[in-house]
């Protein structure tokens, strides 16, 4: 749905009026942001769809309570990037799924080079709940700081210094595997080595 901002409004307004036919075309509008959001922290289609459907169960509860269509979509995102970290929290508790167990996934989508993807998906299913979230947030959503904070309801510094500890950790793991080169450790020069100024 390509539409303008008046037309989003008009939309949203309609929804809260009770148009279900309205309800569903904001649904339309922002269903592949949100199951984006989901599959990339979860890394299961069938799992991101059924969280999909509960946000926008919400969403049509609280409809009421959303002011503009900025507001839709960060209360979509921050709905969806919660309800994602309680899935990956919930998980650790369950045993984990043989991979002819999975599902297909159910919908199509552009990866690019599948191997990269499959090793980059591996990684960040290593990172705990908030560090995948902030990474996602950060280069698949392509949100800055200060959004992702506002989402998560936490202080950008917080967000910073945790994407910080993320990306390290995906370094670290890089560069245990060889499939990253070790950045070259510069000698500090000594008092020795320095012109006399």
């Amino acid at each position: 749905m390509n539409a303008t901002p008046a037309e989003i409004d008009l939309e949203l307004r309609q929804a809260q009026a009770g148009s279900r036919a309205a309800f569903a075309r904001i649904i339309e509008a922002h269903q592949s942001m949100v199951f984006s959001l989901l599959l990339h922290i979860l890394g299961e289609a069938a799992v991101a769809e059924e969280i999909a459907q509960d946000v926008f169960l919400e969403l049509h509860r609280n409809l009421s309570s959303i002011e503009s269509p900025p507001h839709l979509t960060r209360w979509l995102r921050t709905v969806a990037s919660r309800r994602a970290i309680d899935e990956v929290r919930r998980r650790k508790f369950r045993s984990p799924h043989g991979l002819d167990e999975l599902p297909e996934p159910s919908v199509e989508y552009n990866q690019g080079d599948i191997l990269l993807t499959q090793h980059l998906s591996r990684l960040l299913a290593r990172l705990p709940a908030k560090h995948r979230a902030i990474v996602v947030m950060r280069y698949q959503e392509d949100l800055d700081p200060t959004d992702i904070a506002r989402h998560l309801e936490m202080p950008v510094a917080t967000v910073k210094s945790t994407l910080h500890r993320a990306l390290g950790m995906l370094r670290r793991t890089l560069e245990r595997s060889g499939a990253l080169q070790p950045a070259p450790v510069k000698a500090m020069p000594t008092l020795l080595n320095r012109e006399a100024v």
